[in-house]
């Protein structure tokens, strides 16, 4: 990767997640080790611990799983910059979901604390929500925007996420879902995959979530970011507070638009990315957006060694 380039972080969603995720970033980084021992103390239970040995039960749970990728997303940045002894650079950053937060937490939106507070709170109240509706999530594999907006409104649910050319995800009630697959069949679209989750995130059915979360932005410390952060909710750079914690506040409900997002950034002139987070869903996901932009998968302590020349 050419240091001349312009360069965006993007950062990972819920259901990337992976037990051990952090672990050796907390053994081998001072920086990243300060950093969750904070988090434990700031959240009053053992993020770390559940992040580095589970179990996978309790780490999948929204309220723990939301912090814990924040977490470790801003970990990674912790410990390159122990490393190289220099801060990774970039110029914009973008999150799929609850990566948003740790976007914004990278630009300098809010520190560290205030994002941790944010996504504790944002992952309790989806979990209210989960555990108050009866809701669900299905792939469409091969469905484009429109056929997934036309069958989304046949059934009464909602697009939860565009994540990139032929996966769209939508998001609703169970019953309402039952039709999905009828619904994608009569457009040709055969391959309609069930997600095990524990809700229908992104969906109206998350309207409580968004509430509260709304009057708990209102209190956060926020600032301009340093860089321009992209929303999922606008597939835009978001500019002035009010407008950023308006775009945290509808993403509950609203559409993930992942696919705009990073052509969003590519039309500024971004081609090199650097994903922080487990797993290379996001890489992957970039791969069928865009297959001429470059993307660096950084998920351990092993991956900064291995690609900090290029980096720096």
């Amino acid at each position: 990767m050419s240091t001349s380039k312009p360069r965006a972080l993007l950062f990972s969603g819920q259901g990337a997640h992976k037990v051990g995720m952090g672990a050796d970033l907390f053994d081998n980084s001072p920086s990243a080790n300060a950093l969750y021992k904070l988090a434990d103390s700031r959240l009053g239970w053992p993020l770390s611990e559940y992040s580095f040995k589970g179990p996978d039960t309790v780490l999948t749970e929204t309220r723990v799983c939301q912090p814990a990728l924040y977490a470790h997303g801003l970990a990674i940045l912790a410990a390159f910059e122990d490393y190289a002894k220099r801060p990774l650079r970039f110029e914009a950053a973008a999150g799929l979901s609850l990566g948003e937060y740790t976007a914004h937490a990278a630009a300098g939106t809010f520190t560290f604390q205030t994002g941790l507070n944010l996504v504790a709170e944002r992952g309790r109240l989806m979990q209210e929500a989960c555990d108050a509706t009866v809701g669900t999530m299905i792939t469409l594999l091969s469905a484009t925007p429109e056929q997934a907006k036309e069958i989304a409104d046949k059934c009464n649910v909602d697009v939860a996420n565009l994540n990139c050319p032929g996966q769209v995800v939508l998001s609703g009630g169970v019953r309402e879902m039952e039709g999905v697959a009828e619904a994608a069949k009569t457009l040709g679209i055969r391959k309609v995959i069930p997600l095990k989750v524990a809700g229908a995130y992104h969906s109206r059915l998350m309207a409580g979530a968004a509430t509260g979360l709304a009057e708990y932005l209102r209190t956060a410390e926020i600032r301009h970011p340093k860089m321009p952060v992209v929303a999922n909710y606008t597939a835009d750079v978001t500019e002035g507070v009010d407008n950023i914690l308006t775009t945290l506040e509808m993403q509950v409900c609203g559409s993930v638009r992942w696919t705009e997002s990073i052509q969003r950034l590519i039309a500024m002139g971004f081609t090199d990315f650097v994903e922080c987070g487990p797993g290379g869903v996001i890489a992957g996901l970039l791969r069928r957006i865009d297959s001429t932009v470059s993307c660096l998968s950084l998920e351990s302590y092993a991956d900064i060694v291995k690609h900090a020349d290029a980096l720096i």
